[in-house]
């Protein structure tokens, strides 16, 4: 047995070492690193997003201001860089645009507002969109909402009205003997997709024509129920943008009288058209498929409509038969109708009800026309071999209206 002596400094040295390690764990625990940078351990985190805003456009310039926010104070610096991104509103024509620009969040900040300058202008436009994206943050902060959507309302009060023509010629919704099988009158408040799809960019030597504009969606929108496609100059390329939009793989059929109501851009360079392709195209390619011009302007003529057929001859030749209408009436300023009566054998065109042009089908080199469905497209090209580029006296922005296109059988 030891003596007693001996057994307290044993139990002092004891609790002195239990003193020392638990000091030396919990001090570990409080300085342990954040690893966000935030001095609120490691269960804090910063994140960062930049708001969406709507706007009026306003017919004098003006400056804006997008917001970006972090979630919580942080303890050390944070720079998040912002970038503006094209979408129907356009860099130098409807703001001004910005690239990689740094935002710097020092300590204890939360809120920062970035100025960008909106163009105005008294001209009537559908309602336009850009967007604000995070590309980089550095500090520590991670990003929740990356990218906003900056909307530019138009605030021209009653352009859209007097924009949209409101007289014109119009056709039935019914024929004796027929039954209406498809239509898109255009009525809800975005183009249908179960109806059409967008073909984009600039194609392969401009679509086949030396065309110079670049196809979007968001040059398509539906006002007062009614497709507008429009036409665009921009100051960054690409220089011009419209829409292209097609039915294939959604609706297409053989035979039939089809009616498109519609108001046509204008200006030296533009290049409307309603027309249809054969279905088949992508195996036998163009011109075998078959093509039906409905309706081409070439700008510089504003008031002629062209009715045409394109076919593969039987020598392997393109062929094409074309008849052209001078309207007495703007195409432009009021609505007419635009047809075709399809049938075994025969394609007729008419504008508002009046036949100017008859092709026979029945040869057997025509034999595309006999044979096989048909796609419908809607476009305005900006250029091309037919019609040229734009000039000094050309305008932008032009618009196609298009009020209804309804196919009977």
């Amino acid at each position: 047995m030891m003596p007693e002596l001996k057994k307290i400094p044993f139990l002092a040295t004891l609790l002195l070492g239990s003193l020392m390690l638990c000091s030396v764990a919990c001090g570990s625990k409080d300085d342990e690193a954040d690893p966000g940078g935030n001095g609120g351990g490691t269960d804090t985190i910063v994140k960062v997003t930049v708001q969406d805003l709507s706007i009026d456009e306003g017919s004098t310039d003006k400056n804006i201001f997008v917001r970006i926010q972090l979630s919580t104070a942080s303890q050390q610096l944070n720079t998040v860089y912002i970038s503006s991104r094209d979408v129907s509103a356009t860099d130098g024509e409807d703001f001004v645009g910005f690239s990689n620009i740094p935002i710097v969040f020092p300590p204890g900040d939360l809120i920062k507002d970035h100025q960008i300058k909106l163009k105005g202008d008294e001209k009537f436009e559908n309602n336009e969109v850009f967007e604000v994206v995070i590309g980089n943050v550095e500090g520590g902060a991670t990003i929740d909402k990356g990218v906003a959507t900056i909307t530019i309302l138009n605030d021209e009060e009653g352009t859209s009205t007097t924009d949209i023509p409101s007289s014109g010629y119009s056709t039935p919704d019914n024929y004796p003997n027929m039954a209406l099988i498809w239509q898109d009158e255009f009525s809800g408040t975005v183009v249908d997709e179960s109806n059409w799809t967008f073909e984009l960019g600039n194609g392969n030597s401009g679509w086949g024509n030396n065309e110079l504009q670049f196809y979007k969606k968001e040059n398509a929108s539906i006002v007062d129920g009614h497709l507008v496609i429009e036409a665009k100059k921009n100051l960054s390329p690409p220089l011009y943008t419209s829409t292209r939009m097609i039915t294939k793989g959604k609706f297409d059929f053989q035979f039939g009288r089809v009616d498109i109501r519609a108001a046509l851009p204008r200006g030296q360079g533009i290049w409307p058209a309603l027309w249809m392709l054969g279905s088949n195209i992508q195996q036998v390619s163009w011109p075998a498929c078959g093509e039906i011009d409905i309706m081409e302007v070439v700008g510089h003529e504003p008031n002629t409509c062209h009715g045409t057929a394109h076919w593969r001859d039987g020598g392997g030749n393109h062929a094409l038969y074309s008849g052209t209408k001078l309207s007495a009436t703007s195409l432009h300023d009021e609505f007419h109708v635009y047809s075709i009566i399809w049938s075994d054998g025969q394609i007729r065109w008419l504008l508002d009800d009046v036949q100017y042009h008859v092709l026979n089908t029945s040869p057997a080199d025509l034999s595309e026309f006999n044979s096989g469905n048909f796609f419908f497209i809607f476009n305005v090209a900006v250029g091309g071999n037919w019609p040229g580029p734009p000039n000094a006296t050309t305008e932008f922005p032009q618009h196609m209206i298009v009020d209804y296109i309804r196919v009977f059988q």
